[in-house]
């Protein structure tokens, strides 16, 4: 990863590529750098890496990858039609290769991903529904290939800091978080074949973050030794 890669480099190229958007989506966009650890979470990224990005909403992540991180593709997922055609003509105009976005139906994760080899899912467990959670981790779970790796960056529901979370979302998503904490995604992860790597935790202003990097199992006999 370039070593140099700062949150001015990110704000600027956010910028660069996203001049049009409204007002709130310009915020989120384009200052989101300055409350979630995208630089944290583009080291996790060795060059030439097949990276997906699940909930990729506009492609910001994907594009700070194929920008600093040099994979040899990036695939995306969003339900949103109109925020992948955003991705697709990003990408189409920022000369990016190597690049695919595909509309996801909030039940079954397309074959594709099992071709990556790192998953991202940032921000997005705690606006699925509480019901969901669970089903949702198990099929991503599902769809990972032996030895890919799975970087969940979330908020940790036991801060009590996570009250400006709720309220983030309450504005800027008209909706109120199910937050889960990191030790109980760690229990999920680790139930679905999942070695966990790390965990590791970080506040930026008043928002609570943890990251968990999780490693897919490659032999079942392994699985059976985690679990016992």
């Amino acid at each position: 990863m370039d070593q140099k890669i700062t949150n001015k480099k990110i704000i600027q190229l956010f910028k660069d590529n996203y001049p049009s958007t409204n007002f709130i989506d310009g915020l989120k966009i384009k200052y989101r750098a300055l409350i979630c650890p995208f630089i944290d979470l583009l080291s996790h990224i060795p060059k030439d890496a097949k990276v997906g990005d699940i909930g990729c909403g506009s492609g910001q992540f994907l594009l700070l990858a194929s920008e600093f991180t040099e994979p040899s593709e990036v695939f995306g997922i969003e339900i949103s039609k109109r925020l992948i055609d955003n991705a697709d003509s990003l990408f189409l105009n920022s000369g990016k290769k190597n690049f695919q976005f595909e509309v996801y139906d909030g039940i079954t994760f397309p074959e594709k991903l099992k071709e990556m080899d790192f998953i991202f899912l940032i921000d997005v467990l705690h606006h699925v529904p509480k019901d969901s959670q669970e089903d949702f981790l198990r099929k991503l779970c599902g769809q990972l290939k032996p030895g890919a790796k799975l970087v969940l960056k979330d908020i940790e529901a036991k801060s009590p800091l996570v009250i400006f979370n709720k309220i983030h979302d309450f504005i800027f998503a008209g909706e109120i978080g199910n937050e889960l904490s990191s030790n109980r995604v760690n229990e999920l992860l680790r139930k679905n074949e999942l070695e966990i790597i790390s965990t590791s935790k970080r506040t930026m202003y008043v928002y609570p973050h943890y990251t968990i990097v999780a490693e897919k199992i490659r032999n079942r006999l392994n699985s059976l030794k985690i679990n016992l």
